[in-house]
């Protein structure tokens, strides 16, 4: 059973995000807070659950939340600032736009940069620990999987489909035959091989 809060008695955000890994699109985060004393069995590590369930919770999570949001953080923005700082950026991008202002954060995973002046904390494996950042990793993930499909009609050759960005055996053939899309993280290492691959300037139209 998931906990409700790690902060007593303060209005708590939780944080997560969805894509860090991917070779394509953006980094997208959530911040989410909820009821209380909300419960949930259902809820759970995003991960965990199958695709149909993660949207009906979206759906749930949406109507149940005192306050949610969804910040974005562009592949240009990840090359510039690196993926870790990107998904800090998103994070904090997501609490920027909560209608109910958070007395506290807390965040799956190791690393965070203070917000603001809250009290925050990282939890490992947080979304399977906390409801509010279960929540976050549904609303991280779905968002993100809406956009990579949206992107996967006007690319369809990297099948982004299914593999949502993620470094597949299929979508690193599609970069070498036909070379990175715009939406491609170029600080990556697109082909596999260890090697920055491409001139930034060599990108398919």
């Amino acid at each position: 059973m998931l906990k409700n809060n790690y902060y007593k008695g303060l209005i708590e955000a939780g944080c997560d995000e969805a894509g860090r890994g991917c070779l394509a699109g953006s980094v997208y985060a959530a911040a989410v807070i909820l009821p209380e004393n909300y419960e949930n069995s259902l809820l759970n590590d995003s991960k965990q659950l199958t695709e149909k369930r993660r949207y009906a919770l979206r759906e749930q999570i949406e109507n149940d939340a005192i306050a949610w949001a969804v910040g974005v953080v562009t592949p240009e923005e990840i090359d510039r600032i690196n993926i870790l700082n990107a998904s800090i950026l998103a994070m904090h991008r997501a609490l920027d736009q909560l209608e109910v202002r958070p007395e506290a954060v807390i965040v799956d995973g190791n690393r965070f940069k203070p917000y603001r002046d809250l009290p925050s904390t990282t939890i490992v494996k947080g979304d399977g620990k906390y409801l509010s950042i279960a929540a976050a990793s549904i609303l991280a993930k779905t968002y993100r999987d809406d956009y990579m499909n949206r992107l996967a009609e006007e690319y369809p050759q990297y099948d982004w489909l299914s593999n949502k960005g993620y470094p597949t055996k299929k979508h690193r053939e599609a970069i070498r035959q036909y070379g990175p899309t715009p939406y491609h993280r170029m600080s990556y290492n697109l082909q596999g091989d260890g090697q920055l691959s491409f001139d930034f300037g060599e990108q398919a139209g």
